[in-house]
């Protein structure tokens, strides 16, 4: 299990940081996202994955589940949601005053669009 959970990190690591280094602010976004779900992951495995344990504290309870990891991973959740939300409407912003979804806002030449 612990090996999985490594290479899912790994992999959405690994492919965030590849979209984040492209030139698209599309991609830049999705490369975040998937960097967000691997920070989250990451969280929620230190928290150590317990089966069977209580996670609401009752009297007589020896065996509980860590719930600092869980409200931090709910935390991070609502934050990169916000966060994405607000980097799409910025990126339509600027491709809408730009007439480019480059990150610089240069225009390809490739195509015969004007600089």
């Amino acid at each position: 299990m612990e090996i999985l959970i490594a290479l899912s990190i790994g992999i959405l690591t690994g492919g965030g940081i590849f979209l984040t280094l492209k030139s698209r602010i599309f991609s830049v976004v999705l490369g975040l996202m998937m960097l967000s779900y691997a920070v989250n992951l990451f969280l929620f495995s230190m928290g150590r994955l317990s089966i069977n344990k209580a996670a609401i504290l009752k009297d007589g309870v020896q065996n509980y589940a860590d719930p600092l990891p869980q409200a931090l991973v709910l935390t991070a959740i609502v934050i990169s949601f916000g966060m994405t939300a607000f980097l799409i409407v910025l990126s339509l912003r600027a491709k809408k005053e730009l007439g480019s979804d480059h990150i610089d806002g240069q225009v390809d030449t490739k195509n015969g669009d004007k600089n």
